[in-house]
């Protein structure tokens, strides 16, 4: 994790959720996780961290195949998976556009009042009510009643734990499952 930023960091600074400013040629492409002058930590997360950072690639290909786009973006990624929680969570969410500054290694930047681990499973949380969305509109009584019960046994944080594990998210060389 990365500390704060020098006072007075710059005219060009993001304002995080909690009033604190970082200036965003301080995060880097390895950051997960922003020290603040706040005392909390708050998630980073880039437009090069690939969706895989929160679920395993063969959801990511489900999530690719299945949701068509209407942006710029080729296919459904992590721009899309942190609009959804800046939907939900407006006030908890800073968004950088950097698609002007070549110095960074970034085109968007998020930097969410949640930690990382808690981003993880807000993130998780939303691609299960996306899925519940989706199934609800199935013809198939079984399949909708087979994805209930799957849900039911669930557990989100198990999850996040496990993945997380897996992950190794100590490190910034982590590698997609």
């Amino acid at each position: 994790m990365a500390d704060a930023p020098v006072p007075g960091a710059g005219d060009d600074g993001l304002e995080l959720p909690c009033g604190e400013t970082v200036d965003p040629h301080e995060i880097d492409l390895g950051m997960r996780e922003y020290n603040c002058p706040c005392g909390d930590t708050h998630a980073v997360v880039t437009d090069v961290h690939p969706p895989s950072r929160f679920v395993p690639e063969s959801l990511v290909a489900v999530l690719e195949e299945t949701i068509d786009t209407d942006d710029e973006f080729e296919s459904f990624g992590t721009p899309h998976l942190l609009g959804i929680v800046l939907e939900e969570f407006p006030e908890k969410v800073a968004v950088h556009d950097a698609s002007d500054d070549g110095a960074v290694g970034y085109t968007l930047l998020w930097v969410t009042d949640f930690d990382a681990r808690r981003l993880h499973e807000v993130v998780v949380e939303l691609i299960v009510e996306l899925m519940e969305h989706a199934v609800s509109h199935a013809e198939d009584d079984a399949a909708i009643t087979e994805f209930e019960s799957q849900m039911l046994e669930f557990d989100v944080g198990e999850f996040v734990d496990q993945y997380r594990r897996q992950r190794e998210f100590e490190s910034e060389h982590d590698q997609p499952l």
